[in-house]
């Protein structure tokens, strides 16, 4: 099926968008007209509501009919503004409300009785694998410590992992978690304003918060022949995220600043763009069921996709010592978004026309939410059980057992004399 992007629905509206990039002076050119028309804009808005992202339309109406003036100002706000906006929804996706669709669920387990289950944090600590305990005053709130074989365990899925997307004909890339602001905008995150999660350092370059943001970033300003396309890539990386939550069920260390992830990024023309979010997709349902989870396929609503998403699939992990679905992967086709504000095009080969490049990135394995789903489901009166695909990263252990070589750790009030 034909993609309805961005590109071709609000072409008007596009030409006055900046693209980014690190040249200063390419940054500064002129921007041409024309505006777009009233119908455009309707339209525009009527995305921002369905995808219940914040309205900036009405603010836009109004910088546009202002433009006349010559006001520099004007324009460099109108410039940011539309930079706000997200991409274009999959017309599927306007009929599913606010809920997600269940496309499948895969069960490979039988569980035991509710009763008898305990949740991650009651279990890693009972094997002394894990710590996250008064740690506020030297490493921070929402940090943790894995040990022993829990830590190796942690290695173990990651190396699963990128065993398997290379398989595929991805790319390994080593990246930097410290990036450039613009990069990270480019890729669809606010670095400003209250609610954003990304952590800025004190030279104004942030933390990355997944290394999509890497990989997009060292395809800037490329241009791309179409017979190196679809481009595939991946990268493991640390990933950092100012997030927090209060609510019980996000409780240890399923929503943490910090963590490990494996992810599959790659650059592809408007024609492989499906073909290669339904690859992503099937990767990490592969990945999973060979893990031997029990865990479901949703198809995500509007209003839960980020800016740069164009549809997206998540993938939920049931966690039964917390008696819950929780997310442990989802894939999104970002069409043009990202390759635009980055410049990331192609040569087609049948004419030689230059075009924007589509994006596609999807996780393989974050690994907190990982290891809560696979202690929990794989628990047993003398430890937990280790999946046969990670026993070969394992030494071909079968049993994670108590770690009796680090001592338990416990809290020590120093009193001054």
């Amino acid at each position: 099926m034909k993609l309805m992007t961005n590109s071709r629905l609000w072409r008007p509206l596009l030409l006055l968008r900046r693209q980014r990039s690190h040249d200063a002076k390419e940054a500064e050119a002129p921007i041409p007209r024309p505006v777009p028309t009233s119908a455009q804009l309707d339209e525009l808005e009527r995305n921002v509501v369905v995808r219940n992202h914040k309205n900036n339309v009405p603010l836009i109406r109004s910088l546009i009919q202002e433009l006349d003036a010559g006001d520099q100002h004007k324009l460099r706000q109108l410039q940011a503004e539309l930079e706000q906006l997200p991409n274009a929804t999959h017309p599927r996706l306007r009929e599913y409300g606010e809920e997600p669709r269940e496309l499948a669920q895969y069960v490979h387990r039988q569980l035991p009785p509710q009763s008898s289950l305990k949740e991650f944090s009651e279990l890693a600590r009972a094997l002394n694998l894990y710590r996250m305990d008064h740690l506020g005053n030297y490493t921070g709130h929402k940090s943790y410590y894995l040990t022993g074989q829990l830590a190796t365990l942690e290695q173990a899925i990651i190396q699963y992992a990128l065993q398997a997307v290379t398989d595929h004909g991805f790319k390994l890339i080593s990246v930097p978690d410290i990036l450039p602001k613009e990069v990270i905008e480019s890729c669809g995150m606010r670095t400003e304003g209250e609610r954003t999660q990304v952590y800025k350092l004190d030279t104004g370059e942030c933390l990355s918060g997944t290394s999509e943001m890497a990989l997009a970033g060292f395809f800037a300003n490329k241009l791309l022949s179409e017979d190196q396309l679809p481009l595939k890539v991946t990268a493991v990386s640390r990933c950092y995220r100012a997030e927090t939550s209060g609510l019980q069920e996000e409780k240890g260390i399923y929503r943490v600043h910090q963590f490990n992830k494996v992810e599959m990024f790659a650059i592809c023309t408007e024609e492989q763009s499906e073909a290669e979010l339904e690859e992503f997709k099937n990767i990490e349902v592969d990945l999973f069921r060979r893990l031997g989870l029990n865990f479901r396929l949703l198809d995500m609503p509007p209003c839960e996709l980020g800016a740069p998403a164009y549809q997206k699939y998540d993938i939920e992990a049931w966690m039964p010592g917390r008696q819950m679905w929780g997310e442990i992967s989802s894939c999104s086709n970002c069409t043009d978004y990202q390759a635009r504000r980055l410049g990331i095009r192609y040569r087609r080969s049948a004419d030689g026309q230059i075009l924007h490049a589509h994006t596609i990135n999807g996780t393989a394995t974050a690994i907190p939410r990982l290891l809560i789903a696979l202690l929990e489901s794989y628990q047993r009166e003398d430890g937990i059980e280790i999946p046969a695909v990670l026993r070969p990263f394992m030494d071909n252990q079968e049993l994670i057992t108590r770690n009796k070589r680090i001592p338990e750790t416990k809290l020590v009030k120093f009193i001054k004399a």
